[in-house]
């Protein structure tokens, strides 16, 4: 396994971003070493609020989150899966896969011993962050869900396969450009500069090019399995969850229909449509959605 590393000064005078950054080690099944980068501001002995990007992003995407819920009292933990940000990237496409992935996030969850947890996931944030719930349930108080899902073989939407063609025809993989088309406003130059610092050249988008065909979409797609047993958990998990599905994104527009009806902690809860909020609706809403989280765990303490 190829292992690369983007050098440090390319995170240097980023526009927003004045995290340390914290790194954990954790071990892949054929022994290499790789390290995983997350963020963690806040009161260390306050119940973490895990923030879970997804495609193409890093945990740059929730920097408008972490000063306000900080400033709300909450401990704000955001990882970069690997692949992106500041963790780890793997020079082979086939090197990732999605059952990786979770074991990757599962190792590094573990390490860092993460309990009484807030999950707040988006896209492949989600697909990873539910297994996570699935695999480790008793550390999870409560599910905040946006524009993701857990596909299990049985079809798409036109907007994810208009993205998929796209993402594997491309011949330069735009990361800041997919992240600008895919919200509602218009990112500045700086904050494009950031989404495409952790990627020097081509090499380093391996994880970016091939998480699009990894999404189990068909029923000869690796992880539907999985994903069928995950869903046997959720579907008995009582804890809070809320939905928060944006207006504006032909992706998963709908996809909150399927958590609302089979996972029962999602039952009367205020559920809501983001309005003027694109796939990535981090950058669309972001207070919105702070006070949403912020006031969800109030409610459900």
């Amino acid at each position: 396994m190829q292992v690369l590393r983007t050098p440090d000064d390319r995170f240097a005078g980023l526009a927003d971003w004045p995290y340390a950054p914290h790194y954990t080690d954790i071990a892949d099944a054929d022994g290499t070493t790789l390290r995983v980068h997350h963020v963690d501001e806040g009161p260390s002995d306050a119940a973490p609020v895990l923030l879970m990007h997804g495609e193409p992003s890093w945990s740059y995407l929730y920097r408008n989150f972490i000063p306000n819920l900080t400033a709300k009292g909450h401990r704000v933990v955001c990882p970069d899966l690997i692949g992106f940000g500041r963790s780890d990237k793997l020079g082979a496409r086939t090197d990732y896969t999605f059952e990786r992935h979770v074991t990757w996030m599962s190792a590094w969850l573990l390490a860092n011993d993460l309990k009484n947890i807030t999950l707040f996931c988006q896209d492949w944030g989600g697909l990873i962050g539910l297994r996570l719930v699935a695999a480790f349930p008793e550390r999870f108080a409560r599910l905040v869900i946006a524009n993701t899902g857990l596909p299990i073989g049985t079809g798409s939407s036109d907007g994810f396969d208009n993205w998929l063609t796209f993402s594997q025809s491309v011949p330069e993989f735009p990361v800041s450009l997919i992240i600008d088309m895919g919200t509602v406003r218009s990112l500045t130059d700086a904050e494009k500069a950031a989404y495409d610092a952790p990627f020097p050249d081509e090499t380093y988008k391996e994880g970016a090019r091939q998480f699009p065909t990894l999404v189990p979409i068909t029923p000869q797609h690796a992880s539907v399995p999985e994903n069928i047993e995950a869903w046997k958990v959720l579907s008995s998990f009582t804890r809070p969850v809320l939905t928060c599905f944006s207006d504006s994104d032909p992706v998963s527009k709908g996809g909150e229909k399927v958590f609302i009806d089979k996972v029962p902690g999602a039952k009367g809860q205020p559920h809501l449509i983001i309005e003027k909020g694109g796939h990535f609706l981090q950058e669309d809403q972001p207070e919105q959605l702070c006070d949403l989280i912020d006031g969800f765990i109030r409610q459900a303490s």
